[in-house]
């Protein structure tokens, strides 16, 4: 009673009930005296608190699938705030950038691109996927050893469009008209370029007709994809041109009969300006104030435009002088040359002795030497005397392989009557709209 008495009052409510309770144990039975332990044990004692786990994880086959985030990179991002933000321990980044050269790449990733990140119940990274593009991705997934990673092309779905436009104003503009990005629109001048002058021959009422690939991924246009057919009406003159594989895996343009849409030169060295003077041998110059034949054609554009070799060939000259300024001589075997002149630089690499291919860049517009403004005066030799590029005939395409071309007949006529076929429908629904009003 005494050492009660000397403990707190709290402290003697404690006492007492333990005293009891051992108390009963020397009476009870054996199984009922070790349900009493387990009692004063609960009583007495606090629960101990859980042990935390610390570094062990537990292994693949027992984790669960995870949940996928996806997340769009920062400006200032990089792999390692990106993991931070979405809690996932840096070990697994350090495991992760261990992969091999795939895994590397993460070191560079850019704002905007979008990754997808699964991750189990604790944070633990159990895959990553990196879109490099709309259609390309790679894919890291947890193994034993580490990150596996694999590299995904995405097949879009391809559906074929068609579209036609009658000319008001300009080529671009009828295109947008009708919806037609200028990427497309710059491709279809490309592949009828070796007849057509674009920025000459184009007149109010010329017309095309475009059949091509739209790109779709998830039910959104993601791009246009080839062109397959088209035809180009200039001043009531018809030109169709096909796209064709070959046996070889390479896709070239050809008209119906198998001639190729690509002659040996360009109508024009310049995509699309406009003409300021043209070929005259009874010209007056405007700065000598005086008749001096004009043996080229003037092209008006703004200064660095590019400037386009208009044939394969060797250039032969690229010098500068007070007359003609800055420019380019082009000898396209024996019979041919071309002359480009008043350029503001030359293009990387070019000088005397460089071979250059139909198309490449030479130079860019300007107004060196005697120039009112920036343009290109263009001159094209045939035998060393001067023709008008505008007019001359030049020289026949190459047609399809003999080899060939029965297979190009049978696989291109199903394609071009596919076009007929839509210019017909067109033409009636117009013919029916206006019967209508």
């Amino acid at each position: 009673m005494k050492f009660f008495q000397k403990l707190p009052r709290g402290h003697i409510v404690t006492a007492t009930l333990v005293t009891l309770f051992l108390g009963l144990t020397l009476v009870l039975v054996p199984g009922e005296r070790a349900d009493a332990l387990r009692i004063s044990r609960h009583l007495a004692l606090p629960p101990a608190p859980p042990l935390r786990e610390v570094e062990a994880t537990p292994p693949l086959e027992t984790m669960d699938p995870g949940q996928w985030i996806r997340t769009t990179v920062r400006p200032g991002d990089n792999l390692a705030t990106l993991f931070k933000r979405h809690g996932i321990p840096a070990r697994d980044l350090q495991i992760l950038l261990r992969g091999g050269e795939r895994a590397r790449e993460l070191r560079r990733i850019y704002p905007g691109q979008n990754i997808s990140l699964q991750v189990d119940r604790v944070g633990r990274l159990l895959a990553m996927r990196y879109a490099r593009g709309p259609l390309e991705q790679v894919a890291y997934t947890r193994e034993a050893s580490g990150f596996r990673a694999e590299h995904i092309i995405i097949e879009p779905e391809t559906f074929v469009a068609y579209r036609e436009a009658t000319i008001d104003q300009s080529l671009f503009v009828a295109s947008q008209n009708i919806g037609l990005d200028d990427e497309i629109t710059m491709r279809l001048a490309a592949i009828f370029q070796w007849d057509i002058d674009f920025v000459l021959d184009i007149r109010k009422g010329d017309s095309f007709h475009l059949m091509f690939e739209e790109l779709f991924l998830d039910g959104e246009k993601l791009d246009n994809g080839r062109i397959l057919a088209a035809e180009f009406v200039n001043r009531g003159k018809s030109y169709k041109a096909v796209l064709y594989t070959h046996q070889d895996g390479s896709r070239r343009f050809y008209a119906p009969d198998g001639r190729s849409m690509r002659k040996a030169f360009l109508r024009a060295p310049l995509e699309f300006s406009r003409i300021s003077s043209n070929f005259n041998l009874r010209r007056w110059h405007p700065i000598l104030n005086r008749r001096v034949p004009h043996k080229g054609i003037d092209y008006a554009a703004p200064p660095g435009t590019p400037i386009r070799a208009s044939g394969d060939g060797k250039v032969v000259k690229a010098q500068r002088n007070a007359t003609n300024g800055r420019y380019v001589v082009i000898q396209h075997g024996e019979q041919f040359q071309t002359k480009y002149l008043h350029m503001q630089r030359f293009a990387r690499g070019i000088r005397t002795g460089t071979r250059v291919a139909q198309g490449e860049t030479i130079g860019y517009v300007g107004s060196s030497g005697l120039a009112t403004g920036p343009h290109l005066h263009y001159e094209f030799l045939v035998n060393g005397t001067h023709r008008n590029p505008r007019t001359i005939e030049l020289p026949k395409a190459e047609p399809i392989a003999s080899v060939e071309r029965e297979q190009f007949l049978t696989t291109t006529s199903l394609v071009l009557t596919t076009l007929a076929g839509h210019r017909k429908q067109h033409q009636l629904a117009l013919s029916g709209d206006a019967g209508q009003r």
